[in-house]
């Protein structure tokens, strides 16, 4: 016997995780004349896709959501280790923060490329060749 239920809707946070992961900025909620002068033209067709997600669809963006989620703690906790460079067999990585990005913007675009609306400009930024060599 197969399962029935439809998934919910996606929640007001799930909607503003999801934003924030493509990389675009916080929506807002105060009066415009023109409710989208402040935001980016992809805003609607951001709202109608995730207002209008098939039940099998909410399932893959939140087993996306789930792995964000994760990824995004890991590079919270690399700071754990700044102090050590070594100990018994293990070696710090000096790449371990910039890996992690890699990899989490990766699944960020991952989420942006399922969902059909490009990368917002806080993701795009942070796929330039840009380097600050000091």
């Amino acid at each position: 016997m197969s399962d029935t239920t439809s998934p919910t809707p996606l929640t007001d946070a799930e909607r503003v995780d999801i934003r924030r992961f493509m990389g675009f900025p916080a929506y807002g909620s105060g009066p415009t004349l023109d409710p989208f002068f402040r935001t980016f033209a992809m805003y609607p067709d951001l709202e109608w896709r995730l207002s209008n997600l098939q039940p099998g669809e909410l399932v893959v963006i939140r087993a996306r959501l789930a792995a964000l989620y994760t990824a995004e703690t890991g590079l919270e906790s690399v700071g754990d280790n700044l102090d050590t460079a070594s100990a018994s067999v293990w070696v710090h990585n000096p790449r371990e923060f910039a890996d992690r990005v890699a990899f989490f913007d990766g699944l960020r675009r991952r989420l942006c490329q399922f969902i059909g609306i490009g990368p917002g400009p806080e993701l795009r930024r942070s796929s330039s060749n840009t380097r600050l060599i000091v």
